[in-house]
Formats: C-alpha cells, sequence, structure tokens
C-alpha cells in the first residue's frame, strides 16, 4: 500500500520535541530545493526564465531566502509580503506585486522597491498613477472566463473575481502605453492544485495568443508571459506527482510554434509556484492529548484549524502518519480533531490509522503551503513554531512560537483596560 515518507526517524523527533514543544511545521530545506531545480529543467529551454514564489504559501522570510538562492523571485499581494522579499534578499524586478482591491501603500510601496507592478483591473491603472506613479514595467492580469472551467478551490473564471476581460485587457495595455509606461508583461492565474499537463498546456496556448495579438494590434512586444502557479501536488500516497518535465516540453513546443514566428523568441517564461515549491515538504507535528468516545473514536490533538485550515476550509485531504508506528497495521477508525469551538475543527474523518494512545505524536502531511500561512487566532489560539531541517542535518527556528503576550499586544493601549 502506498504510503508517505518524513525525513526524520521517531528518536530523531522525540528530541527535538524536547527543545520544540508541539505543535510545529517542520519544513525540509533539501526538499525545497530540489522541486525548485526541478521546475527550473523544465523550463530550462527558454530563453530566460524565473519562479516567482507565491509568498502567500508559506511567508516565511527564510524560506523565501532559500527559494532566491536557487533562482527565484517572488509573487506578493500584500505590503507585508513585499517586505519580507526585500528582508529575504529579493529586489527590484524579481518580485512581482500582482494587485488585488491593493491600498494606495502597497503599490507605493512596489514603486519604491523597484518591483513589477501586476494590475488587476483596469480602473486600477489610474489609480495607481494618481497614488503612487506609474512603475518602470506594468503587466495586466487575464480572466479568459468561460474559456477555462477552473477548479474547486480557484473556482470558475467568470464568476473570479481576478483579471481583466479580453477586451478590457487591449484597452488597458492601450491606455498604459498612451501614459508612457514602455515595457510590460502578460500575466493569468487560473488553476490551483492542478494535476492534469492539458491543463498547463491549454493556458499557455491562451497567452502566447495573446501576447502575439499584442504586438499585432498595440505594438506591445512584452518581455515576459506569467503562466502563473496551480502545480498540483499529490496530497494522496496513491496520487503520482505532477510530470514537470512533460509541461515543460509540451509549453516549448507551442512556444516555438506561436511565439517564434512572431518575432517573440526572447519573450521570458515566469511561473508563480507556492504549493509545489514548499507543500510536500512541510509538516505538521502534534501531540495526542485526548481520546474521546461517544459515537464515534475521537482523538484530540494539540493543534487545531488554526495551524492547518486546509481539511475544514476545503475539505482538503492531507495524509496522516503516527510517528513510530508507521509499520503498524491500519485497523482503527478515527476523526482527528483540534481544540477549536467549531464542529469542522478536524483533520481528518473516519480515518484509518494504528491504534493510538495519549502522547503519541501526530505527523499531518504536505503542509509546506497554505498551512502556517492561513493561521489565525479565534478562540485566541497561537501561532505555532516554524522549524528548519536543514541539509546538514541540524534543525533552525525560523519563526518562534507566538505567545499570550503577543495576543494581547494589540490589545494593549493608551486607556486600555490591559495593563
Amino acid at each position: 500500500m502506498p504510503t508517505k515518507s518524513f525525513p526524520l526517524s521517531h528518536s530523531q523527533l522525540q528530541e527535538i520535541v524536547k527543545k520544540y514543544p508541539t505543535p510545529f511545521h517542520i519544513y525540509n530545506e533539501h526538499a525545497i530545493r530540489e522541486n525548485i531545480r526541478a521546475l527550473q529543467k523544465a523550463f530550462a529551454w527558454a530563453p530566460a526564465f524565473r519562479e516567482q514564489f507565491a509568498v502567500k504559501a508559506l511567508p516565511n522570510p527564510r524560506i523565501v531566502q532559500i527559494l532566491h538562492e536557487e533562482g527565484a523571485g517572488t509573487d506578493c499581494s500584500s505590503k507585508a509580503e513585499l517586505l519580507i522579499s526585500d528582508y529575504a534578499g529579493v529586489k527590484g524586478e524579481e518580485i512581482l506585486l500582482t494587485s488585488n482591491d491593493t491600498p494606495a501603500d502597497e503599490f507605493q510601496k512596489a514603486i519604491e522597491l523597484g518591483a513589477i507592478i501586476n494590475l488587476d483591473d483596469i480602473s486600477h491603472l489610474d489609480y495607481l498613477e494618481k497614488n503612487a506613479g506609474l512603475p518602470e514595467i506594468l503587466c495586466f492580469r487575464y480572466n479568459p472566463g468561460d474559456l477555462m472551467e477552473g477548479n474547486d478551490i480557484i473556482g470558475k473564471p467568470t464568476e473570479a473575481k481576478y483579471g481583466l476581460t479580453r477586451d478590457q485587457l487591449f484597452e488597458a495595455y492601450r491606455m498604459a502605453k498612451e501614459k508612457g509606461v514602455r515595457r510590460f508583461g502578460l500575466h493569468t492565474m487560473v488553476a490551483s492544485n492542478e494535476r492534469r499537463t492539458e491543463a498547463f498546456l491549454f493556458t499557455a496556448k491562451l497567452m502566447f495568443t495573446l501576447a502575439g495579438e499584442l504586438k499585432e494590434r498595440l505594438g506591445i512586444h512584452v518581455e515576459f508571459v506569467n503562466l502563473g502557479g496551480g502545480f498540483g501536488i499529490p496530497y494522496r500516497p496513491e496520487e503520482e506527482p505532477l510530470n514537470l518535465m512533460e509541461i515543460g516540453e509540451g509549453i516549448h513546443k507551442l512556444y516555438e510554434e506561436m511565439m517564434v514566428p512572431k518575432g517573440l523568441g526572447d519573450v521570458a517564461i515566469m511561473t508563480e509556484s507556492g504549493r509545489a515549491m514548499t507543500g510536500p515538504a512541510g509538516w505538521l507535528v502534534s501531540t495526542v492529548l485526548h481520546e474521546k468516545k461517544t459515537y464515534k473514536d475521537y482523538i484530540g490533538l494539540d493543534s487545531c484549524m488554526a495551524n492547518l485550515m486546509r481539511p475544514a476550509m476545503y475539505g482538503a485531504y492531507h495524509h496522516i502518519t503516527i510517528s513510530g508506528k508507521e509499520s503498524a497495521p491500519c485497523d482503527h477508525i478515527y476523526d482527528i480533531t483540534g481544540s477549536l469551538c467549531e464542529n469542522n475543527d478536524k483533520f481528518a474523518i473516519d480515518r484509518k490509522l494504528p491504534k493510538i494512545d495519549i502522547g503519541d505524536l501526530v505527523i499531518i502531511h504536505d503542509t509546506g503551503a497554505h498551512g502556517s500561512a492561513m493561521g489565525f487566532n479565534y478562540n485566541g489560539k497561537l501561532w505555532c513554531a516554524e522549524l528548519l531541517l536543514r541539509e546538514d542535518g541540524s534543525i533552525e527556528l525560523i519563526r518562534r512560537a507566538e505567545t499570550i503576550d503577543d495576543y494581547f499586544a494589540t490589545l494593549r493601549y493608551p486607556g486600555s483596560i490591559i495593563k
């Protein structure tokens, strides 16, 4: 039966827990570096290629620094993410700000950093010019509408709040050119956790067609085409990983057929993965606190959906193993739950697992993207620590656990009842 691996032995994990109490997320540096290298290999044919790591997936400066060392830039959607990029050594046009109902101060910070600005709506062009000035290089996000079906996570493009229609797109580029912008890129993002090769090829075909039409109709020779992210990962042990080389070669063929004949053979390719870079390289480690037997058998952990929201929010599957019991028969059925005062605070429902005992260490897999990143303080729950398993085998603290003093910090102000 297929299974999933964890890079530490039971005894190693027990030693780590002595220094860093659970719950915590732990990330594997070597796996992250291997993931981005595999993506770069798939697009090595491009005249230039850069992965713009989607900071929202794992907004930790140390992780961003590691990916930057491997050649990645960043895709940001907030001032904090811009600052994380800057702290991690990502500079200038290595940074992409993808606007999304963006306030003026975020545009201003992006301009200050020299970032590429990717606008989400035609109306944002005037807002940007008025509040921050126009950038050196500008990009617009295309929403293909009913040309693409979307998926359960990101939704149907026709119902998505993101991007410009085809007609708006050409008008926006025309307006930007008239305002004096001379350098442009082209962007879309229409999939999330997509694992079908043909979906990425269809996206590339759409974008290469648009790039050709922008040159023909407006004389705009884009510098890059950002194909977005959405590269899926196998959350279930029986699922096959995405064939990145097949995707890369398929897009290469389309590039040669559609871009090169139109004089666009120098256009760079970008992607903005998050999940595919860090998702499989992260785990949430928790300790079993309680076992409850009522109408079902429940195992209560010291973590909750504040540490990993995806199962409750999307009904998403995350594989679970019990440290030290990896070879034991899965002859018990449990709901694995957290302590949040919400009934959907469950990591797994009716999951077949080995017999679980109080004090066992539970490993929840594939939490390296949209895990800690989606944390929150509902019920006064505190953010847990994040650890990095270095390539030399050492453990590095890259986010300390939030404290109760941190939680109350914003409630202490002149005149507050909290002293």
